[in-house]
């Protein structure tokens, strides 16, 4: 083996490392914004219906929706639905005072699993019958085979877009067209496979099994869904183009042939977009087109790269160099800049903010990726600078250094692509915690009473609270007096009073205008008569 071959050999496994690092076993893509009953919370009459909101549209896995009794029965009761971003799940309401436990699995706008559980009592907590199901796990090698698909089928785009060009337009006519055009038929086998590969991995993928837990029936609902259908739409593409390809590869490719495979290969690219991230953006629109714009540039650059390093720089003469080389250093220049433009208008929809940037996984990534990029295209001007000298042995051997430093960088560079699609982009994340914050629901439990306390939105400013009375075995209890206040000692904010209105005997209301977010501490003494009394306290943290 060469040493550009172990050089390439130990991009490619680093690549393949950041996606071990990078496949987290459950990344969810919807972010949870609410639940009815709220998480945590103690009901005094059991509702017909727990429903579930997220920050976009959700479908609903089947099988993998449940409701869990203390008794370990699972009381769904119908078909669970989906209207908007709420997930409906009608329950039986004639069932007995415990700890209930919520467990879903729900695949996101864009493809990606989104699984999790909380419980909520009915009259009072009681321990449990059973634990959450593993709806929302996903298993580490689905993870991580998904990932390494998603890798795979860019390599393959990359080895069919760098060929097909340079045969095209910059190869000279003495050289051999042999080892391009296997290469390009190469690319094709590659994305062809990893399609394949993510249609199969879809389906563990979604209901959370192993890698080969695939039934006819899971395997038919991916093919139905939006991801399924791009996908066969990207196998019937990649089909046809090795058709019309090897005429063009072979160098006498009709102007109708090149205007079919540039067609072909702009449907074929937007897939990638359209089923993941961009699809499913707030601007769809913007986000796919900069998506093709970016996944196209990046397979011209790295494919050029390869020709130019693993044949061009090595069998071309001097005075083919002097010819190739230029045009490619402009080609380049421009591919880089598309680039930068697309990822730029990517990352602006898909972070949103500098808080989502700096303070969330994606974020966080897309930096890494922009300071690996900044190197890569450090090492690219030098190589400009080499490609517009007079070409000489000592101009090629540096060349073909800088070429192949071009390529590693931009091989990891892929590796942290294929990483964040399996991430949750930061919109969602920050979107989700946002309307998540609110509003608070706790039931809070003495000797003398329970109280429930609804606190809406849970944000600074005026604030609306509900507290409900009911004795410790669930019934309504009449309340003499009503008292609360709230502080924040963390910036020395003194008790300020809450005036509570009786609405009825078990049933006070209230508002507060609170000047500053952070941990306040809520307190409520309820007097049940004329000696009988208690205080309870909680922490509510305000956005």
């Amino acid at each position: 083996m060469n040493r550009v071959a172990r050089l390439l050999l130990v991009a490619l496994v680093g690549g393949l490392g950041m996606l071990a690092c990078g496949a987290a076993p459950a990344s969810a893509h919807a972010g949870l914004v609410r639940t009815s009953p709220v998480q945590g919370s103690v009901v005094q009459s059991a509702p017909t219906e727990v429903d579930v909101t997220f920050s976009e549209h959700v479908t609903p896995v089947t099988g993998k929706v449940k409701v869990i009794s203390p008794q370990s029965t699972d009381i769904a009761n119908g078909q669970v639905t989906v209207a908007g971003r709420v997930l409906h799940i009608p329950v039986r309401s004639d069932v007995p005072r415990g700890t209930y436990l919520v467990s879903y699995r729900v695949i996101s706008a864009d493809s990606h699993p989104v699984g999790a559980g909380f419980s909520y009592s009915v009259g009072a907590p009681s321990s449990t019958g059973s634990a959450l199901t593993d709806a929302g796990r996903t298993d580490r090698a689905v993870a991580i085979a998904v990932s390494a698909a998603q890798y795979v089928g860019y390599a393959g785009l990359v080895l069919i877009a760098g060929p097909a060009l340079m045969l095209f337009a910059l190869w000279p006519q003495r050289l051999s067209r042999t080892g391009p055009t296997r290469l390009a038929y190469l690319g094709i086998g590659l994305a062809w496979l990893a399609t394949v590969l993510e249609l199969h991995l879809q389906v563990p993928y979604s209901n959370g099994g192993g890698l080969f837990s695939t039934s006819a029936h899971d395997l038919a609902d991916v093919l139905g869904s939006r991801y399924g259908v791009l996908h066969l739409v990207r196998l019937g593409i990649l089909l046809l183009a090795a058709f019309l390809l090897g005429p063009h590869l072979a160098g006498h490719g009709g102007k109708v042939r090149r205007t079919l495979l540039v067609i072909l290969g702009i449907v074929g690219v937007a897939t990638w977009g359209i089923s993941g991230h961009p699809g499913a953006s707030s601007a769809p629109a913007l986000t796919v087109i900069s998506d093709v714009a970016h996944l196209t540039s990046a397979a011209i650059w790295l494919g050029g790269l390869v020709v130019l390093l693993g044949f061009l720089l090595r069998k071309a003469n001097t005075r083919e160099l002097g010819a190739i080389l230029p045009i490619w250093s402009n080609w380049a220049t421009m591919a880089v800049a598309v680039l930068v433009l697309a990822g730029t208008a990517q990352a602006l929809v898909e972070i949103g903010d500098v808080n989502s940037l700096l303070h969330t996984t994606y974020g966080q990534l897309v930096l890494l990726k922009v300071g690996l990029l900044i190197l890569v295209l450090a090492v690219a001007a030098l190589s400009r600078r080499l490609a517009a000298r007079k070409p000489g042995q000592q101009t090629a051997r540096r060349l073909r250094q800088t070429v192949l430093a071009e390529m590693v960088g931009i091989v990891v560079i892929l590796g942290l692509a294929s990483a964040l699609v399996q991430t949750a982009p930061g919109r969602t994340v920050t979107t989700a915690a946002q309307q998540a914050a609110g509003p608070y629901s706790v039931t809070l439990t003495t000797k003398l009473y329970q109280v429930q306390i609804d606190i809406d939105p849970a944000k600074t400013g005026d604030n609306e609270l509900h507290l409900f009375a009911y004795t410790p075995q669930g019934a309504p209890l009449k309340v003499v007096e009503w008292r609360g206040s709230a502080a924040l000692p963390a910036q020395n904010v003194e008790p300020i009073s809450i005036s509570l209105l009786p609405l009825t005997d078990s049933h006070a209301t209230g508002q507060i205008a609170l000047p500053t977010a952070g941990s306040w501490q809520f307190s409520f003494t309820l007097r049940t008569s004329d000696i009988d009394e208690a205080t309870v306290s909680t922490t509510v943290k305000i956005t």
